[in-house]
């Protein structure tokens, strides 16, 4: 068997870091396109005047969309840029990794959430103009730049930063599902023990730190938890997926996104919800569905479908979201012994009512 575990180029982190913004891509190149989050243009820009390199911000529309993909790439043909910059959240990111990978250029990135694992992957997620689910763009390489500012983090909404622990959750029953069925990663062959044990360490993390991490992030202090927990929804959730791969939470929370109802709610919220379902899925022991639960409950993870915006859901609406987390190239499918869209409903409204039962208790006590 031959295993494969990938990388971004170079990783930077800490409190202040974003004044390094124009050092750092001067690695790169001299000419570059900001694709930036309208919430973080000002802290952008003032970086963007430090150093040798010309940098041209353009404000991200909100979606990574085919349309928004093309209309940057345009604008970084303009302005000959040779080097793309994403600044701002998931979406961002992944926008100005496929705009990149579409002028062949290399690609630098700055998130100022840490509400998902995207920043660190070789993957652009591609949604529809309106904000569902159409595909994985996957990339020939992965940032050559990550540059993360826990200050900058520490001041955005704690939401994002709990969002980004829901979808750092699932990583490592993911990469244990991919391990136990063989499956391949993200490039296509399986991970390495490398990945597997990065998984583990970021689950460790969370569990160990994401209480104290929250707490900071409320405070808009930069704590040792803080810097733990942004590298664990960063850096090792971005290592453990990309390399230990993909199973049935993330697929869930593919199909979840065909239901209008979610789109309010942020892919980590959604993603913890499908984390929930495949324990149940894949029948984990009691203790670990307790433990995670307990989790969630304490950083204020979604446990119910109501919590994500579906207390009225119908089973036709669930089998919908089934049926697209079941679909064929869904990584669902690296589960062993295989998956049904009765499954996954079944698994969802068992979920549901754990969260439920689990609600009445504490209101009762």
């Amino acid at each position: 068997m031959i295993a494969t575990s990938i990388f971004p180029t170079r990783y930077v982190q800490g409190a202040g870091a974003l004044s390094l913004l124009s050092e750092e891509a001067r690695r790169l190149g001299d000419t570059a396109l900001a694709v930036v989050d309208p919430a973080v243009l000002l802290p952008v820009a003032q970086a963007a005047r430090r150093g040798a390199i010309v940098i041209a911000l353009e404000t991200f529309n909100g979606e990574c969309s085919d349309e928004e993909i093309e209309r940057l790439a345009s604008r970084a043909r303009d302005l000959d840029a040779n080097v793309i910059i994403g600044a701002g959240g998931g979406k961002a990111l992944d926008t100005a990794k496929a705009v990149a990978h579409l002028l062949s250029l290399p690609v630098a990135v700055v998130p100022t959430l840490a509400s998902t694992d995207a920043p660190c992957s070789a993957l652009s997620v591609v949604y529809s103009a309106e904000g569902a689910f159409k595909r994985y763009l996957v990339l020939p390489r992965n940032p050559d730049l990550v540059l993360v500012d826990t200050q900058v983090i520490a001041a955005a909404p704690v939401r994002f930063l709990v969002s980004g622990m829901g979808d750092a959750l699932s990583t490592l029953f993911e990469a244990e599902d991919c391990a136990a069925s063989g499956a391949a990663n993200m490039t296509g062959r399986p991970g390495t023990m490398t990945a597997l044990g990065l998984a583990r360490l970021c689950f460790d993390t969370l569990l160990a730190d994401g209480v104290a991490a929250k707490r900071a992030c409320e405070a808009k202090t930069v704590s040792p938890a803080l810097e733990r927990v942004v590298e664990a929804n960063t850096l090792l959730s971005g290592l453990g997926f990309e390399s230990g791969g993909l199973s049935g939470a993330h697929a869930i929370h593919n199909g979840l996104t065909a239901l209008p109802a979610t789109h309010p709610y942020w892919h980590g919220e959604k993603v913890a919800m499908g984390t929930l379902a495949l324990l149940m899925l894949t029948g984990r022991p009691r203790s670990t569905i307790t433990t995670v639960y307990g989790f969630c409950e304490s950083v204020g993870l979604p446990t119910t479908l109501a919590d994500i915006g579906l207390a009225d859901v119908t089973d036709g609406e669930l089998a919908r979201v089934a049926e697209m987390a079941c679909e064929p190239n869904e990584t669902i499918h690296n589960i062993a012994g295989g998956v049904t869209p009765e499954q996954v409903v079944a698994a969802l409204k068992a979920a549901d009512g754990e969260g439920r039962r689990r609600h009445h208790r504490q209101a009762a006590e």
